[in-house]
């Protein structure tokens, strides 16, 4: 049998949507190496909870290989690239309902070489207010 495309990408939009269309907050568990791109201050024994709520972050692409989308950490905007492969779990925040995938550190190192030029990258924009009388 030829190689099948891990059914995992699959998986975690479908548990993001039944998250965003249930009110819950989707919750992603992900493993920290140097292929991710996260604010490593909040990175805690290699693993980093993000909250992907349409509210907390911006320009969410859920794609099969990257995860990507802009949030603030303390005020702060910051990019975030996650591949695929680290994603250790998704989850409802109010309930903990979801999915944890296995995770095999190995594997981590073997994630496609995918320039970070050729991912589209969240553009940083600042928000502006309109005073409505």
């Amino acid at each position: 049998m030829s190689d099948i495309p891990s059914n995992k990408p699959y998986l975690i939009r479908a548990l993001h949507q039944w998250c965003t269309d249930f009110g819950f907050t989707p919750f992603l568990a992900v493993f920290v190496d140097s292929s991710v791109e996260v604010p490593m201050e909040f990175v805690k024994n290699d693993e980093i909870v993000l909250n992907l709520s349409i509210e907390a972050c911006h320009q969410l692409n859920l794609d099969n290989d990257w995860i990507s989308f802009q949030a603030r950490f303390g005020g702060v905007p910051r990019k975030i690239m996650v591949p695929v492969s680290h994603v250790l779990a998704i989850y409802a925040r109010e309930n903990g309902q979801g999915m944890s995938f296995p995770f095999d550190a190995s594997q981590a190192n073997k994630v496609k070489e995918v320039s970070l030029d050729a991912v589209e990258k969240p553009k940083v924009t600042r928000p502006s207010l309109t005073i409505v009388k």
